[in-house]
């Protein structure tokens, strides 16, 4: 009798151990993520199946959410939760306007069919189908109207929030409409920031051209950067401007602008600061430092010096007011107003890069046009 318990206990064990090797093994069964430079989301397949997850929703969130993928004509018997994601999309809201170059790459922007304060739209195709009707207008400035949504039913909201859980969304998630953050403007590395047009491949089933399209900008991000690195040039940059009393708002020097101008080979004067936002600095500091500095590169709202000198006249004191070496992207916009770099610029962080070089070292590409930049008048 003794010996029998001794052997039953030896089995439970081994099924035990067994279970705990099956567990293992299914724990590990991931393919590796195709992300390179995104710290916001992922994609890997887990146990069979594709996952989208979500790392950062919105500042300093530590939620981590998953949405299982599947494909729309599967015949898998798959349960409807708010996790799963079918693909492809064919009605989708997205609420930021640097969603809708990402879409557009796609060739996806009729699957839009609402748009929160769409006057600040630039792009030409999508303005198009807003003034036509196609594409609804679901909010003005930060408020969603949850009964055009509600009304619209969407496949999925592709929403996006500062500091918190938006309570506009969270009420749709409790009606059944799919929600999913998308938190590009959170990624502090110009890459980063682009390579969530990988997010849209996977919601429209596009992921090899996702991929496609962001190699040829991560390419050509790279081919210039190594241009400019290869160049003994290295004028010094001051950015940013008095934004409230005596409080200048520059880039700090760990943020994706500094990176910018880092990968630009220039000597950004504040490269060597902490923070990877902005930094409040007094006027006084600033002129100390930079009253010679080479160019001066989006000086805040400003969109012509006039504009400058009637908000501070002891801008005309800076070398590059002086001399006229001061660039903006606040004067080319669309036809309804919205400044095209805040829309197109996260999307297309290799013609930012372009503009900058081109801008401080133009001979290094003398067949390159400003896209987002221009010389201030």
């Amino acid at each position: 009798m003794k010996n029998l318990k001794i052997i039953y206990a030896i089995l439970i064990f081994t099924l035990i151990s067994c279970k705990k090797e099956v567990a293992k093994t299914v724990s590990i069964n991931k393919t590796e993520s195709s992300i390179k430079y995104a710290k916001g989301f992922d994609i890997i397949n887990e146990n069979g199946i594709k996952k989208l997850i979500i790392k950062s929703a919105y500042q300093n969130s530590k939620e981590v959410t998953k949405y299982s993928i599947y494909q729309k004509n599967s015949k898998k018997n798959i349960k409807e939760t708010q996790l799963s994601i079918k693909v492809p999309i064919k009605q989708i809201v997205v609420t930021s306007t640097t969603h809708i170059p990402m879409v557009e790459l796609l060739n996806e922007e009729k699957a839009i069919v609402g748009f929160p304060y769409s006057k600040y739209v630039s792009s030409k195709k999508t303005r198009k189908l807003i003034d036509s009707g196609k594409i609804k207008e679901i909010g003005k400035e930060s408020s969603l109207n949850t009964e055009i949504l509600l009304d619209l039913n969407p496949e999925l909201v592709v929403g996006y929030s500062v500091s918190s859980a938006d309570k506009t969304l969270t009420t749709l998630k409790k009606s059944g409409i799919n929600v999913i953050y998308n938190g590009d403007w959170l990624e502090e590395t110009p890459l980063g920031r682009a390579e969530w047009v990988k997010f849209f491949g996977v919601l429209f089933d596009k992921e090899k051209q996702a991929d496609s399209i962001f190699k040829v900008i991560e390419s050509n991000y790279n081919d210039a950067k190594n241009i400019a690195l290869k160049s003994e040039q290295k004028p010094t940059i001051l950015s940013g401007a008095i934004m409230s009393k005596d409080i200048w708002n520059l880039p700090a020097g760990e943020s994706f602008v500094a990176q910018y101008l880092k990968d630009s080979n220039l000597d950004y004067l504040w490269k060597n600061s902490k923070g990877k936002g902005s930094l409040s600095l007094s006027f006084e500091s600033v002129f100390d430092k930079a009253k010679e500095a080479n160019f001066w590169i989006a000086p805040g709202y400003f969109s012509s010096k006039e504009q400058m000198l009637k908000s501070n006249k002891l801008y005309s004191q800076f070398e590059a007011f002086k001399k006229d070496q001061i660039f903006t992207p606040s004067t080319k916009k669309g036809e309804t107003g919205g400044i095209i770099y805040y829309e197109l610029a996260p999307t297309r962080p290799d013609l930012v890069l372009k503009d900058i070089i081109k801008i401080t070292k133009p001979n290094l590409l003398p067949n390159y046009q400003l896209t987002f930049f221009e010389k201030m008048k």
